[in-house]
């Protein structure tokens, strides 16, 4: 693929990019008014991008057959490749391990290992571990809500309280998980490994949890102690998601643990007959489709991003923010606004990561930033906000299971988690405490231009 650093800035060629967002947020915006359920997740995001890859080829001058060509190279870009294969693989795994029964068995595993009366400490403790095992926010609220909720209910807790711990401990998850959609996109769009981008993200992560446990267990006490129940669970059902996290932060290419997390799984499934060797198959396969519309947004903003790219739109873009940059604290500030008010926009995250990627990788180049930081600033504050939008999915399913009974706007002051994650994310910035866990910044001053971080996981 053809360098594209050295084109000429073009704010016009940003159009389509900024069409494809405005279509996303605004039908979100008109569908809320019209009181649709989920309003923001109604236009599926590839037909939203749809819309701006027709524009950028009615937009940008050329063959029809050289635009096609241009898009087509966007899409099968090595990386983009890349992060559509994990996709897919991370959907299996994840669609396999909740069929033999995993997430049931490490939810119940955690109500029996924590007292009753410290219960919604117990739910975010819990959020916490299923979220980075699964690697999804909206799944680990799906599987624990009910639980939450009806405990709220019979203790007396505060029904907005114990929806914030829920939702801060999935987002915990989230923004570390080796399996997780965003850290997918933004270990690749930086080209980093995962475990380094782990390392720098727990040491922003795990002050902040820590603290919300601090806080859970001076505010989140419940009015009468529930009683004793005895939940069923089996440990070996749990083992698959010790033996994803280990081998990944071990080094061990993403690809063989992801695979060996699916066989993993499907054996345990098979010998406790949760399902049989063909059902194995079909889950698999369930869990490839499950995924479909994250690959296949990813693969068609590659494409559309190339097409932008080279007709100058991301010159013009870090021609701008460059001009408000004075230095690697202010390049790591323009990457967090960045993603963050992209995530506003987009209600979703992996979107952000995906459309911010390229600009952030320019950013850090120019100054310098290790692309291991970058890639752990994308994922941070995308969680940040993803966890504290009110119309973003997390809190709105949240919410929807409380039958009422709470709205995202009495939840969002107390989602401690996310708050205190911003609070040392941007400490980060300013006294780089984080930096010194992983090894120096990998830069190659002859040339000014930094050398590529080597990565496990191609």
């Amino acid at each position: 693929m053809e360098d594209l650093r050295k084109v000429k800035a073009n704010g016009k060629a940003l159009i389509p990019f900024l069409v494809f967002v405005a279509v996303y947020l605004f039908t979100g915006i008109i569908l809320q008014r019209l009181e649709y359920d989920m309003a923001f997740y109604q236009l599926p995001a590839p037909i939203a991008v749809i819309v701006g890859i027709i524009l950028a080829f009615i937009m940008f001058k050329g063959s029809i057959d050289d635009k096609f060509n241009d898009f087509i190279a966007g899409c099968g870009e090595e990386n983009i490749i890349i992060m559509c294969i994990i996709y897919i693989l991370a959907g299996a795994f994840s669609n396999v391990s909740s069929a033999m029964g995993g997430v049931e068995s490490a939810v119940n595993l955690g109500l029996t290992l924590i007292p009753a009366q410290y219960i919604t400490t117990g739910i975010f403790i819990i959020a916490c571990f299923i979220s980075i095992s699964i690697g999804t926010s909206v799944g680990t609220i799906a599987a624990i809500a009910p639980i939450a909720v009806g405990l709220a209910e019979n203790t007396g807790l505060s029904m907005p309280l114990v929806i914030a711990a829920l939702v801060g401990g999935a987002m915990f998850g989230d923004n570390l998980s080796v399996i997780s959609d965003t850290t997918i996109a933004a270990t690749r769009t930086q080209k980093v490994e995962m475990r380094d981008k782990f390392r720098l993200n727990i040491m922003l992560a795990l002050p902040a949890a820590i603290l919300t446990i601090v806080l859970l267990l001076i505010f989140g006490k419940p009015i009468t102690t529930p009683e004793a129940t005895e939940y069923s669970f089996n440990i070996i059902k749990v083992l698959p998601y010790l033996f994803v996290l280990i081998a990944a932060l071990a080094g061990v290419n993403v690809f063989v643990v992801l695979t060996g997390g699916v066989i993993f799984s499907g054996a345990i499934g098979i010998i406790y007959k949760e399902f049989t060797l063909l059902e194995y198959t079909q889950e698999i396969f369930n869990g490839f489709a499950g995924m479909f519309d994250i690959f296949l947004l990813s693969m068609l903003t590659g494409g559309l991003a190339y097409m932008v790219t080279k007709e100058g739109g991301l010159q013009w873009v870090l021609d701008k923010v460059q001009s408000m940059i004075k230095g690697k604290k202010s390049a790591e500030i323009g990457v967090a606004a960045l993603v963050s008010l992209t995530d506003m926009a987009t209600a979703n995250n992996t979107v952000a990561i995906i459309i911010d990627g390229p600009i952030a990788k320019e950013i850090s180049n120019t100054y310098k930033v290790d692309p291991r930081r970058t890639a752990s600033l994308l994922d941070s504050f995308s969680c940040v906000m993803q966890g504290m939008i009110p119309y973003g999915a997390q809190l709105l399913i949240a919410v929807s299971f409380s039958n009422g009974l709470v709205s995202p706007f009495q939840v969002i002051p107390l989602l401690w988690y996310q708050q205190l994650l911003a609070v040392f994310a941007i400490l980060s910035i300013f006294v780089p405490f984080a930096d010194g866990i992983i090894r120096k910044n990998p830069w190659d001053f002859e040339n000014d231009r930094p050398m590529e971080v080597t990565s496990t996981d191609k």
